[in-house]
Parts: structure tokens; sequence; C-alpha cells
């Protein structure tokens, strides 16, 4: 396979705190426990402080969760090398139907990288996929895009809707799951469409949850890459994480006020917040009747529901936390805490919303006494196939271009377009006026060296119109028979689907059937070699 590298900063709707993190790391190390890079992980590993008795508990459970996902020995060895003290290299997403967008995986292979580098150099780390089981965001998960033969299709599970509001990964398929995984199954194209076909039966059925599916899947998938999946809506791990809440609720004000005065000091600096922080900010949700409602602050209480909400002294909270912790979850900016007091947590690998949002987390981690972890910035790739490639290289395209948008791609097209006689006269017409203007350099310096500058003006002026000249020839031929339409359609479905990269909308699934394992291992090296990259893999 065939690959080249980005910047991630140059993708599309890349936002000023994540690539000043990239690539001017001193513009917001005050944001930030540690640098991203070795030498920062290996200053985080230091100081992980995770009692023993909870890195017992916690790998018991993760024992069982994982042999019910199908775990092979790969993982089983890495929980016993977590039980002996390895660090963790942490990474995480929600539970998307099928296994949502294609970087779900992406930063599965780039935790695992990281694991593998740094117990080669002496710092024995495993990797842990945080499943985001606990999130309530019902349309964020229920559907996931395919590219196939036929172009874009979408698959989304609408049985579940009248679930909406509660927790995702408790929520079950029926028995229209079937149905959906043979639609998506007859999407698949490749050498490799039946292995992925298996996976996705053993894992998509009715009575499985949104949870349950998801980390099989992904167990089956990453097999033999030692990689450990935890679900946080397991009973003994709120048990454990239960002091992150009370401290949570017993520092909500002053929290709150901390959280405020980092995002003036964000937009001091140039950046803005990723997560809303308002006066009635807590860190914490709570189940009531089923539904995940946040928990507020009002008038020296805490309210929880709608219509006005049920309202609790602070006292009654703790309360609850102490007796019933399983009813109560971390919201954005506190998961990442209760995440490390689960797991000696070296290292977290985000996307960049997360990366730009551990710049607010950073305050929660200080005003609790938490030692942050280092923050990394997952790999990222953009997987181009024979077909897609031949277009692009056939109108002279880059991934760049078709970032640009449809516009872009549409000019670029039609100025490709042009029967090869045609082109060839407007090549050798574009030089040929290029070589009349030059003629008059000489001439009118002498008569007024004022008069070059618009002698310059002049000539690109027609050399824009000749060049729109020749992309309206262009497009008069190839939007005319159609075949222009269907190359711009197979382009941005293929590169740059629903006006995101593709790994943010795309998932991952049919490139493994059309490539299998092997892509994984190869996506897998790239991403070891360049993790602060994106990179361009040509199938």
């Amino acid at each position: 396979m065939e690959s080249h590298c980005l910047r991630l900063a140059s993708l599309p709707h890349t936002s000023k705190l994540f690539a000043a993190y990239l690539e001017d790391f001193s513009r917001v190390k005050q944001f930030y426990g540690y640098t991203p890079d070795e030498t920062g992980v290996v200053a985080a590993a230091r100081a992980v402080d995770l009692p023993l008795a909870s890195r017992r508990a916690v790998i018991e459970v993760l024992r069982d969760q994982n042999r019910a996902f199908g775990a092979d020995t790969a993982t089983e060895r890495s929980l016993d090398r977590l039980a002996k003290g390895a660090v963790a290299i942490v990474t995480g997403q929600q539970v998307g139907l099928f296994s949502g967008p294609a970087y779900s995986f992406y930063k599965a292979l780039t935790a695992i990288r990281w694991a593998e580098n740094l117990t080669a150099h002496g710092l024995d780390a495993v990797p842990v996929f945080w499943l985001a089981t606990e999130d309530h965001d019902l349309a964020e998960v229920n559907q996931c895009f395919w590219l196939t033969k036929n172009g874009t299709e979408k698959f989304s599970d609408t049985s579940a809707e009248a679930s909406a509001g509660q927790q995702v990964g408790a929520i079950k398929f029926g028995a229209e799951i079937s149905g959906l995984v043979d639609s998506a199954a007859r999407g698949l194209a490749g050498p490799f469409a039946s292995e992925v076909e298996r996976a996705l039966r053993e894992s998509y059925a009715a009575g499985e949850t949104f949870g349950s599916a998801f980390g099989k899947l992904l167990a089956r998938s990453l097999a033999g890459r030692g990689m450990i999946l935890l679900d946080p809506l397991d009973r003994s791990l709120h048990r454990i994480a239960a002091p992150v809440f009370h401290r949570a609720i017993e520092n909500a004000e002053s929290l709150r006020d901390e959280l405020l005065a980092r995002g003036k000091a964000l937009e001091k600096t140039g950046f803005h917040s990723q997560v809303k922080v308002t006066a009635e900010t807590t860190l914490l949700f709570m189940n009531v009747d089923g539904r995940r409602e946040p928990v507020r602050m009002r008038g020296g209480k805490f309210v929880v529901g709608v219509k006005g909400g049920t309202t609790f002294a602070t006292s009654e909270i703790l309360a609850l936390i102490e007796k019933t912790p399983e009813i109560f979850s971390p919201n954005v900016l506190l998961r990442a805490i209760v995440q490390d007091s689960l797991l000696p947590t070296a290292a977290y690998v985000g996307g960049p919303a997360e990366v730009a949002y551990m710049a607010q987390v950073e305050v929660v981690y200080r005003k609790l006494g938490a030692p942050m972890p280092a923050i990394l910035p997952r790999a990222g790739f953009t997987l181009i196939e024979p077909h897609v490639a031949h277009l692009m290289k056939k109108y002279g395209l880059t991934l760049e271009d078709v970032f640009r948008g449809r516009q872009t791609v549409r000019a670029l097209l039609a100025a490709g377009s042009l029967p090869r006689g045609l082109a060839k006269r407007f090549d050798a017409d574009e030089k040929a006026l290029q070589r009349m203007l030059t003629k008059f350099e000489k001439p009118l310096g002498k008569l007024d060296k004022t008069l070059l500058g618009s002698l310059g003006t002049a000539e690109r002026k027609m050399i824009y119109q000749f060049s729109k000249l020749r992309r309206k020839v262009g497009a008069a031929e190839g939007f005319r028979s159609g075949v222009l339409e269907k190359h711009e359609r197979i382009l941005l479905e293929a590169l740059f689907p629903l006006r995101a990269p593709q790994e943010r909308a795309l998932c991952f699934l049919p490139f493994l059937a059309s490539a299998g394992a092997g892509l994984l291992d190869e996506l897998a090296k790239l991403a070891g070699e360049s993790p602060a990259q994106h990179c361009v893999v040509l199938l």
C-alpha cells in the first residue's frame, strides 16, 4: 500500500486550539499536564497512583467483561500485565451502530501502537478502549454510513428511538436488527466480506445492547492486538468511582467557577471553550425514571429533571451517591477523572474535539487533586480505493482539493475533461499568450517602468479569463454527457462525505471487507510512525 501524510492541522474544521496543540505547544502548555510525546507519557506514568485494591477490583471486572465480549488470549495477557503494574494507554468512543465512524478504529490502533512502542522502550503499557456506554445521545449512535458500490448508504436503527434519553449502552436491539444486518451485509464487497459479515452477525443480534454489540465487534476485529475493553455501566465500577462523584458535588461551586475562569483564559489566549459551562453547571448526570438527566445547581441546592425537577440538598445528593452510585454518571468534563480512578492512565488518545476540551478538564484534575495524564492526538487516515485513485490522477486532484468542497472539485473536473486535441490547443495558446505579453516587458520598461505593473495585471486577468473559458468548455462537454456529475459524486462520497473528512463520516467495516486484517496492520504501523499526522493510504 502506498501512503503519504498531511498535517493534522490542515484538515477542514480544525480548531485553533487543536492546531496550536499540534504545532506550537508552548502556546497551550498552561492548559495541559504534559507534552504530547514519549517524554510526556513517561513523566505522566511516573505520577500514576492507583491504589492496589482498586486496581485488583477493576481488573476482575474487566476480565469478566472482556470474556463476555469474546476477547482472546492476547487480551488476557494484557490484563495479566495490567495486574502486575503496567500502565494504561486509554482511548474511547461512543458505541455507534456497526462501530460508528472509522476513527473509532483509528483511535484503537493509535493506542495499541503507543502501548507497544512504550513497552519496547522499557515502560510496560497496555491499550484500553473505554466504551462510552453512559452517553444518552441516541441520535449520534443509532446510525452509520457505509461506502458501497452503489455510493454512500445510511443504516439506522429506528426501533430504538423510543429509548431516546436513556444511557445508550444499555439500550437493547429488537428483532429488527437482523434485517438491518442483512442490508448492511449486502453492502459489503471484497475478498474478506464474509469475515466481516460473520463478525457483524455474531455481534449485532436481538437482545444485545449498543454497548455489548460494539464491544463484541471490536473484540473480533482487533483480535490478537491485546486491546482491553471497558464498559463503565458496571455497578462495581460505579462503586469504585463513587469518591469522584462525591468530590464533584462537594466542590461543585468552586469547580464551576474555575471552569468559567478557564473559559475566559482560553478566550484571552485566542481560543474558545469546547464545552459550554454555565452558572448551573455541575459535572454529574443522574438517572431518573430511566432517563439520564443533568444535575444542576440552583440557589445553593441541586435540581434534577425537567419541569422544575426534584430539588436535593447537598447532604441528600451525597447520601444517594453513597447508597446508589450506579444511578450517577460523569459529564464530559469529569469522565476522564473517573477513568483515571479506575485505570493507571499514563496517556489518553483523543480526537481533535477531545484534545481541545481537555484544556478545560485540566482544571478539574487540579481541583480534585488527581494527576492528569498525557493527552495524545489519534492518528488519522483517508483510505483511497483504486477506482477513486484513478479518477484523482485523471483529473489531477489532491485530497486537499477535495477538502475545499464541491465547487473546487467541479472546476477541476471540468478543467481536466477536455478532449485531448482541444486540451493541447488550449495549453499551446496559453503559452503563446504568455510569450506575447513577455515581449512587451522590455519596450514598456524603457518607456515607463510603472507600466510593468499594469502589464502584469493585464497578464493575470487574461490568463484567468482564458482558464475560465477552458473550464467552461470542459464543463459543457463533461456535464452534458453526465460523466463529470458521476465522477464528482464518486469523489465526494468517497473522500469528503457529508462535507466532512472520510474518517468522521464513513464506517470502517466496508474497507475491512475489501482489504482484510492486513489493512489494520498497515494502519497500525503508520499510526506508530506518524501519530500526529493524517495519512492518505492508497489501497
